[in-house]
């Protein structure tokens, strides 16, 4: 029951922030680029890569593998969308 009350204190917006900082805090360490969250409404994410991932042939890859990927596991009816400016 505590369990299940915590989970309603914290907000999708929350959960979201926190999620694309652990996805974010995953690709720099491991390949020195970063995730930053643009904005979020509930139902559409944006999201800009930097760090290394700027100019990376694989940065496509990146943003719908790992990022969107990820999300959907947790958020299956969020669009996620990669931004530039």
């Amino acid at each position: 029951m505590a369990d299940e009350n915590n989970n309603q204190t914290h907000s999708k917006d929350e959960k979201m922030r926190n999620l694309v900082a652990q996805i974010s805090a995953y690709i720099e360490q491991y390949h020195g680029g970063s995730v930053e969250l643009v904005s979020f409404d509930g139902d559409e994410l944006k999201v800009r890569l930097g760090g290394a991932c700027v100019g990376c042939p694989h940065s496509a890859a990146t943003l719908r593998g790992w990022v969107e990927g990820t999300v959907k596991k947790y958020f299956p009816d969020v669009q996620v969308i990669g931004v530039t400016s």
